[in-house]
This record gives structure tokens, C-alpha cells and sequence, in this order.
């Protein structure tokens, strides 16, 4: 399947500039895939060692030099290796992140040889990494499960994805359009963004070989579970991995996965899957400025899980069973609208920056208010509400316009795409006035291009 990540990667390989790259990334995302496919279209002899497979793989790396690495590498390989037509493929490293200080020797003595690393559970090698990471020779590229384009091209809908990437926030959709969209989002939403699933869904268009595919993955990561023996118990892992699809859209509780056992128990296990990027946090902000981290506030989060696919496995939900549900958010109280909103949102950062999720929540006691998603586009702190269907309230919304004094907010629901302006009054009655921009699911991966277009019109206008 094509993937958005090839650019970047091509990019990387021709840049003059050229780092070691790491590439951090849950299991069974595509990472390895994505690198082989980079060496078959660039025509480059793909080096592929794999750490986990073959631990003594190591010893070829004693040395700093790396003309003694690459000469003990094609000694055991067999292999002739010509450093400017090769790419040298370290996969699987953290079982052997030792190795990753060797990059600097790369980044300085072979430039000539262009250099991957990549590895599933590298983030807890990187947390408690004992060695010298090579600070300013390495690049890092984050990769997620596929987008909602992504998915579009894998089924062939080129056609489909071309529209969003062209549409313009001021025309009308055709409803043929809009409905042919909205149930290819639907599909999204119980297939998900795992490529075993979408070659699976793509090819076989099989309800059940999707479900066994996710229950397959479900079981790989908690056999990934051994791995963390001895960090912590194992049941806790499972407490919480199954209570995050559970607490979809709410803040999450810990108790609620397990009321026996200590919260500082529970807080690690997630703590652990977030690292192993199973899970992903929604932090709360107080949404003044940026960075939205500055003010987060980590004792209140919701959580939201890699992928929706696997979510909607882990809740019992079939593709059988979306056909009859008329709208997204409708499935599990508009949990799971919450879950694809995330997990969309996540894959419009760019492939070097970390992503990151962030709410607000109002805490006053008599003005209880949460705005689903706070959002940084370029300098500008922006809300964004995720609503049940193509309807419902924007009270929250509306606390957060009157309070933080913003020009622009963003509403996501199964409707058609809306510009609209809104006129509402303070405690003082001092009127406030802002554009909101509504756009359906399946232009969360636009809303980006989408909002610099509103702002430009305004621009247009002012001129």
C-alpha cells in the first residue's frame, strides 16, 4: 500500500544533509514494510539486520569505525556492499539499543551510507537508554497507523481522495458525494488504519478475516506484555488496555479498571502502553498559549487507543453492525466519534514532530464545560468539537469562545462542511464573534489546509 511517509523518506534519502534516521512506530504499523518498499522504488541494495531475530548481530558492531561494521556485515551476509547505492536497515533495535550511540560514527565517518533504525517498543529503550544518544546526528520520523487518505487509496478510491485534498471549504458537496464519503468512514472506523487489516479489507472485503486480523494484532501486543515482566505485572497491562475502549470520550479513570489494586499501579501500566504507543493520551490544557503543553495538566486525561479498528474489535462492534447505525457518533454514546477524531488528528503532524492530543475542561464547580480537542495550527490556539451526528449543542464551545476571546473554532460531525459566523454575549453582555468552521470526519485530515484557507479569505477581504 502507498503511504504519505514514502515522500519524507524519499526526501531524506536525497537530502545533502542526511542524518541516521529513527523510526518510532507501534507494532504492526508498517515500519519495516514502508523501508523495504523505500529501498525497491529507489532501486538501493536494502542491508536488513534484525536484532530481535538474531541477538548476536551485535558483535558485528564492536567496533566505531564504520568501514569495519560495513566489512563484518558483508562478510556475513555475503554481500557486496557500495555505501552510495545501499541503505543500511536496523531493525527491531531495541533489542540491542546499545547500538544506537554507533549512529554518530555513521553521521560523521560514512555519510555516504544512508542509515535506518527502526524498533516497536524503542520508546522504553530511549526512556531509561544508559548511553550516549548521538544528540544532533540522528533524525527521528513517527509513523501512525493509516490515515483516512491513506485508506481511500488503498481501496482504489483515488478519485475520493483527490476531492478532499481539492475541495474548497467554500463550495457545496453533492450529497452523492457526501453519503459515498460518510460510509467509507464508517468502514474506516471498524477496519481502521492497521495495514494487515486494510490489505485484508481491500483484497477479501471479508467482515470476518478483518476481525481475526484485529484479535491477531489484540494478541501480539499482549504478548508484548512478557516483555515488560518484571517492570510490572501483567494483569494490570490487560486491566488497562481493556478499560481504555471502555472510557472512550470521558475522563479516564483508573479505578474503573480495576477497584482492588493501587492507582500507582494502574497509572504505570499506562503509562508503559502509552510508551509502547498502544495507547495514546489526551492531556488537559488550560488552552492560554502555546506550547499547549506548558499548561497541561497530566491528572486529567482521557484516553484513546492506537487504532479504531482494534478499539471497535475490543468493544464487540462489526462492520454488520455499522451498516445499521446512522450515524458515527451514535456508537458507544460518541466514544468512538472521539476515538477516530484522535487518531485522525494524530496523523496531520508532520512525520519529524511527536504528535500529541490536548482537551480543556472547565473546573468550576457550578460551570462544568470540556471542549473534545485543543488544537495548535501554526501560531493560533484553536477548539475543536466533536458532536453526535449531524447534530447538537455547542454549550461547551461556547464557554471556551467567551472565556479565551478566540476568532475561530472547528466543530467535526457527520454533516455537510459549514463557514458559518456566530454572535454571542458575555456575563456583560459584551457581544463576541466568531467563524466557526464545521467540517464532516472525513476532512479531519484537511483541516489544516482548510483553516489557513478561512484565514486567507479573510485576508482577501481586509485587501
Amino acid at each position: 500500500m502507498k503511504r504519505d511517509h514514502t515522500l519524507f523518506l524519499i526526501q531524506w534519502l536525497h537530502a545533502n544533509t542526511r542524518k541516521p534516521l529513527i523510526i518510532r512506530g507501534a507494532r504492526q504499523v508498517g515500519k519495516t514494510w514502508l523501508i523495504r518498499d523505500l529501498a525497491r522504488s529507489q532501486q538501493r541494495q536494502l542491508i536488513e539486520l534484525n536484532f530481535e531475530k538474531r541477538p548476536d548481530l551485535e558483535t558485528l558492531f564492536s567496533s566505531n569505525n564504520p568501514k569495519e561494521i560495513v566489512s563484518n556485515i558483508a562478510t556475513l551476509t555475503g554481500q557486496k556492499i557500495a555505501p552510495e547505492n545501499s541503505i543500511l536497515f536496523l531493525d527491531e533495535i531495541q533489542a540491542a539499543p546499545h547500538l544506537l550511540a554507533k549512529l554518530r560514527w555513521f553521521a560523521e565517518d560514512m555519510p555516504e551510507l544512508p542509515v535506518l533504525a527502526a524498533g516497536s517498543l524503542l520508546d522504553f529503550s530511549l526512556d531509561k537508554h544508559e548511553f550516549s544518544m548521538p544528540v544532533g546526528r540522528v533524525g527521528y520520523m513517527y509513523l501512525e497507523p493509516l490515515s483516512f487518505e491513506e485508506f481511500l487509496d488503498a481501496l482504489g478510491q483515488n478519485e475520493l481522495r483527490a476531492y478532499l485534498q481539492n475541495y474548497d471549504i467554500h463550495l457545496k458537496i453533492p450529497e452523492a458525494i457526501h453519503v459515498q464519503l460518510m460510509k467509507r468512514v464508517k468502514e474506516y472506523l471498524i477496519v481502521g488504519g492497521m495495514p494487515a487489516a486494510v490489505a485484508a479489507w481491500a483484497n477479501q472485503n471479508d467482515p470476518q478475516s478483518i476481525n481475526q486480523i484485529h484479535f491477531d494484532l489484540l494478541t501480539t501486543y499482549r504478548d508484548d506484555f512478557a516483555k515488560y515482566r518484571g517492570r510490572l505485572s501483567i494483569e494490570r497491562l490487560e486491566e488497562i488496555i481493556s478499560s481504555v475502549p471502555r472510557q472512550l470520550g470521558n475522563k479516564f479513570i483508573y479505578r474503573n479498571a480495576n477497584s482492588e489494586v493501587s492507582t500507582a499501579s494502574l497509572k504505570q501500566a499506562l503509562d508503559l502502553l502509552c510508551k509502547a504507543r498502544v495507547c495514546h493520551r489526551i492531556v488537559e490544557t488550560t488552552a492560554n498559549g502555546l506550547p499547549l503543553d506548558a499548561e497541561a495538566d497530566e491528572k486529567y486525561l482521557k484516553v484513546i487507543m492506537l487504532d479504531c479498528g482494534l478499539c471497535s474489535a475490543s468493544l464487540g462492534l462489526s462492520l454488520h453492525q455499522i451498516a445499521e447505525v446512522s450515524e458515527v457518533s451514535m456508537i458507544n454514546n460518541g466514544g468512538m466519534a472521539e476515538q477516530l477524531t484522535g487518531q485522525l488528528l494524530r496523523t496531520t503532524f508532520p512525520a519529524y514532530i511527536p504528535s500529541s492530543l490536548h482537551y480543556w475542561k472547565r473546573k468550576k464547580k457550578d460551570s462544568v464545560a470540556e471542549v473534545d480537542y485543543i488544537i495548535q495550527h501554526e501560531n493560533q490556539v484553536i477548539p475543536l468539537e466533536v458532536k453526535a451526528g449531524s447534530t447538537g449543542t455547542l454549550r461547551s464551545l461556547q464557554q471556551f469562545m467567551l472565556e479565551k476571546k478566540k476568532d475561530l473554532a472547528v466543530r467535526v460531525n457527520s454533516d455537510f462542511p459549514s463557514l458559518c459566523t456566530v454572535n454571542i454575549k458575555d456575563l456583560n453582555q459584551t457581544k463576541i464573534q466568531y467563524t466557526l468552521l464545521s467540517i464532516p470526519f472525513y476532512l479531519i485530515g484537511q483541516l489544516h489546509r482548510l483553516i489557513k484557507n478561512v484565514y486567507d479569505s479573510r485576508l482577501t477581504e481586509k485587501t
